[in-house]
């Protein structure tokens, strides 16, 4: 019964992944990435609020009693 000659395999096997790797290579240099998000600057209008328009004590510390 003759032997089974392996000195191939080697040759064989390394050549197959050199190919898929060849083939995904082009596979994914083909597909469109899309571009990274570009930040936008939002001009936001600011309403002012009622109690921004008003000046209270609380506000302004030095008219608090003294302690």
């Amino acid at each position: 019964m003759p032997q089974l000659d392996t000195s191939t395999w080697f040759n064989m096997i390394m050549f197959s992944l050199i190919t898929l790797f060849i083939i995904f290579q082009l596979k994914f240099s083909k597909l469109n990435f899309y571009m990274t998000p570009i930040s936008k600057t939002f001009n936001f209008l600011k309403k002012p609020n009622h109690w921004e328009l008003k000046w209270t004590k609380i506000y302004l510390p030095l008219s608090l009693p003294l302690h």
